[in-house]
């Protein structure tokens, strides 16, 4: 059971009992008298609608027979709110969240920098004392995007020892300076931290991690291209540097390329690096579900382009 179910508010919830296989959108339109299929996403994207007990946003979960559905009649006053964090999907194993660019995934123990983390940490525990959530993966400080956290330790464990037999998609789009030559291509090099924590990039083995970066050129226009990246690997600062390797540096990215004497204007139009975690797909490490998720493209990426 999902300890972020109250039951001193049972009373405050209407039940659905499914009689058959259905999905979740397709279930709660045949239950709730009159709804719209707008007023179910609002249900959804609220988090007002728990599947045995468990907080569900996705719209086409798969239910079975046996299952109960609870819609809530009021919002959460413990729900989330935040600037910089906004929850897409919560079980009561794993919490998917979107992050803005500007802050950091998490720091080191000890540390009072704002995080996604400790974000988490104070959403979770004002329902569950001493509870917390457990980093999977990072997206830099610079980066906005889609990013994954465990509830346990152990489902934690579970994705860092299968992690590549578990996450099958990560995606990125990102704008970079100048057209690209090419439509698609690979990038693959050893990447290493210098004294000053840079990566840089061999292609040679130089005793670094092997990364693997596949792009593709989905527009080209006022001296910007949009790309689209799949990750083989994920090493630290991977798409930065390798679109650094391919001359084409991500716009905002004074770290690793982008520079006013080679780029002028568009070095820095949007204040941001133009890079954006955007699909994330993995099977479920407890039900076997494989879940898929993705955001919008930022607005102000596709307005370089425009």
């Amino acid at each position: 059971m999902s300890k972020f179910f109250d039951r001193k508010a049972m009373n405050h919830y209407t039940d659905y009992h499914v009689d058959e296989p259905a999905e979740l959108m397709q279930f709660l339109m045949t239950k709730i008298a009159g709804v719209s299929r707008t007023r179910v996403k609002e249900l959804l994207s609220q988090r007002m609608v728990y599947v045995d007990k468990v907080i569900t946003t996705q719209y086409n979960a798969p239910l079975h027979k046996g299952q109960i559905v609870q819609v809530a009649k009021n919002r959460h006053k413990h729900d989330l709110v935040s600037r910089w964090v906004k929850i897409v999907y919560e079980d009561a194993f794993i919490v998917v969240v979107e992050k803005k660019e500007g802050i950091l995934t998490n720091t080191m123990p000890g540390a009072r920098q704002l995080n996604v983390k400790s974000i988490l940490d104070e959403y979770v525990k004002r329902t569950n004392k001493g509870f917390a959530v457990h980093t999977v993966h990072r997206l830099d400080r610079e980066t906005s995007g889609l990013l994954l956290f465990a509830k346990r330790r152990d489902i934690q464990q579970i994705f860092t020892d299968n992690w590549k037999d578990i996450v099958s998609d990560r995606r990125y789009v990102a704008v970079v300076q100048g057209e690209m030559e090419k439509d698609e291509g690979t990038v693959m090099s050893w990447l290493t931290d210098n004294k000053m924590f840079v990566t840089y990039s061999s292609t040679v083995d130089n005793g670094g991690k092997r990364a693997i970066t596949n792009y593709r050129t989905l527009k080209r226009k006022n001296g910007y291209s949009l790309v689209e990246l799949k990750l083989d690997t994920g090493r630290k600062n991977q798409i930065r540097v390798h679109m650094q390797d391919l001359n084409h540096p991500i716009v905002g990215d004074f770290k690793y390329g982008s520079n006013e004497e080679q780029h002028g204007d568009h070095t820095d139009p949007i204040g941001r690096v133009c890079l954006h975690a955007f699909r994330l797909q993995f099977t479920h490490p407890v039900t076997g579900e494989r879940l898929k998720f993705e955001t919008p493209y930022p607005n102000a990426f596709t307005s370089l382009l425009a």
